[in-house]
């Protein structure tokens, strides 16, 4: 019987070492692959070869503190990359009245991530109120992102997929402007457009080890940090000093989204078809 128990111990121990070691494996292939997955992604909609420095990518987020809670990972491996990363939050965060404390918080999340301020946008707008109950009118929010597109040509957009990550009403109806503009070909013809896949609740806060899920799982882009980057999430996450409320911590250390995004593309109306 003692001998038993003795050998469940080690094989719990073993399952959990290989998971770890798996993990670790995972990592490393990522480190290697990323750089051609992010390449292959670019080139989806071009007919040239893209290289990392002719990236200029643009995340798309409705609130200060969306850049680092969910897309940290990917904003940390496109800078290593010397992709050129901007932002565009769509609100300054003003739901508790405290739009210009949480817009400098956002100003210094971003440099601790590796975006400087002359790449980010922040827009302020009645009409788009940084509020759960209210319902953002989609071609305003549509013709605010394209306008961004167009004027700075970026080739690359990231932002939330249709369940906003959170449930968020903003976030998703950034998603559905997004989707707009791809389904109406208003989006110009090299630009790929991705959202950040929404995972389960209990995927989403086991930490790193949802990882080898999400790597098994299809996706056209996958980011993954380690410890290094984990690190500098957090203290991005830390900057945001009016929104660290308990729960927050325990996201910090819990949540899947510092540690991984995947995306998946958002299709686009086929443009300049010549019908015969």
């Amino acid at each position: 019987m003692v001998t038993v128990r003795i050998m469940s111990i080690y094989l719990i121990l073993f399952i959990i070492l290989s998971y770890l070691v798996w993990i670790r494996c995972i990592y490393c292939q990522h480190r290697r692959a990323f750089f051609k997955s992010l390449k292959h992604v670019m080139n989806v909609l071009s007919s040239r070869d893209t290289n990392c420095s002719e990236i200029s990518a643009l995340i798309v987020t409705a609130h200060p503190d969306d850049e680092c809670m969910f897309f940290a990972p990917t904003i940390i491996r496109l800078v290593e990359l010397n992709v050129s990363v901007h932002l565009l939050c769509l609100t300054e965060g003003n739901y508790y009245k405290q739009g210009a404390q949480r817009k400098q918080e956002l100003l210094k999340s971003c440099a601790m991530l590796g975006i400087p301020s002359s790449s980010i946008t922040i827009v302020d707008h009645n009409k788009l109120p940084d509020d759960p109950t209210a319902e953002w009118s989609i071609p305003l929010v549509s013709s605010v992102i394209v306008k961004h597109i167009r004027a700075h040509s970026f080739n690359l957009v990231l932002t939330f997929d249709g369940k906003g990550v959170s449930g968020h009403a903003n976030h998703r109806a950034i998603h559905k402007a997004v989707s707009h503009l791809a389904s109406t070909g208003q989006v110009p013809n090299d630009c790929s457009l991705l959202s950040l896949v929404t995972v389960g609740l209990f995927r989403k806060y086991i930490s790193f080890l949802e990882l080898p899920i999400s790597w098994l799982l299809p996706s056209c882009l996958c980011c993954i940090v380690g410890s290094r980057g984990y690190r500098q999430a957090k203290a991005a996450m830390l900057c945001h000093r009016s929104q660290l409320l308990w729960f927050r911590y325990l996201y910090i250390t819990f949540s899947c989204y510092m540690f991984i995004n995947t995306f998946q593309m958002i299709p686009q109306e086929p443009k300049n078809l010549k019908i015969y």
